[in-house]
């Protein structure tokens, strides 16, 4: 069984995720990396070096519910406990209008950025229970807070995202555990640049509304934040949907 704390991410391999990674990593948890790439994630432990009785991996496709359900109880065979559970797993899915959006688009949006974290935190949730104590944080954005044009399945999905994590929140207080959302504006990843070329040429322009500090957040800055959301320091927050944006939604 783990001494440390157990932290489990999923999109563990992205931009933002390989922070958190290293943040909870830095901060003395034991943690589980979840990706859909089994080889990407073993590329990425090599890479940072990390000790393998601290970091563990497992191949997950967060739409399944058998391939959700074997992982959880793989990893609470293994550590015994999970502490902090983060759902950075995300598609954007193609930008388009709503009557072109498409319905395989819609469901496969969904499929990852709702039934995802769904299935994740219906699986934990009875081991933070158990524990009497647990943190969930789950990636929203801004897009998840009000209505942007041609994305209506990333959006409302990240709409889904919020609105579930505060049933959570509300049912599960009692048993010690908070859940909350992350919402942040655009990010300095991977994904930001492939949706500027994407929105570039789907509509003919690449330019994106960064707010009054005129630049997007890099990944630190967002696994720093999910970090204090796991740690007793936000022991009384729960149910929030924290917006980290650099004010972009100011104007």
């Amino acid at each position: 069984m783990a001494e440390r704390k157990v932290c489990v991410i999923t999109g563990a391999t992205g931009g933002i995720g390989t922070c958190m990674v290293k943040k909870f990593y830095e901060n003395d948890y034991d943690v589980v990396m979840l990706d859909i790439k089994e080889d990407v994630l073993s590329a990425l432990a090599e890479r940072e070096g990390y000790e393998k009785e601290r970091v563990s991996w497992y191949e997950l496709d967060v739409s399944s519910e058998e391939s959700v359900k074997s992982t959880i109880e793989k990893i609470v065979s293994s550590k015994g406990r999970i502490d902090a559970l983060v759902n950075a797993a995300g598609i954007l899915g193609k930008y388009d209008m709503t009557q072109d959006y498409g319905f395989e688009n819609f469901k496969r949006i969904y499929s990852i950025n709702v039934f995802g974290p769904f299935l994740t935190m219906m699986y934990t949730l009875p081991v933070m229970r158990e524990q009497g104590k647990g943190a969930i944080v789950n990636f929203a954005s801004v897009s998840g807070m009000t209505g942007y044009t041609y994305e209506i399945g990333y959006g409302s999905s990240k709409w889904a995202v919020i609105g579930m994590t505060k049933n959570v929140a509300n049912e599960y207080g009692e048993f010690g555990i908070r859940a909350n959302t992350i919402a942040p504006g655009w990010v300095n990843t991977g994904m930001f640049k492939k949706s500027l070329e994407d929105y570039a040429a789907q509509f003919g322009k690449g330019e994106v509304t960064l707010g009054p500090m005129g630049r997007p957040a890099e990944p630190q800055e967002i696994a720093n934040v999910v970090y204090f959301l796991c740690t007793d320091e936000a022991s009384y927050i729960n149910g929030s949907n924290i917006l980290v944006d650099g004010g972009m939604m100011l104007g």
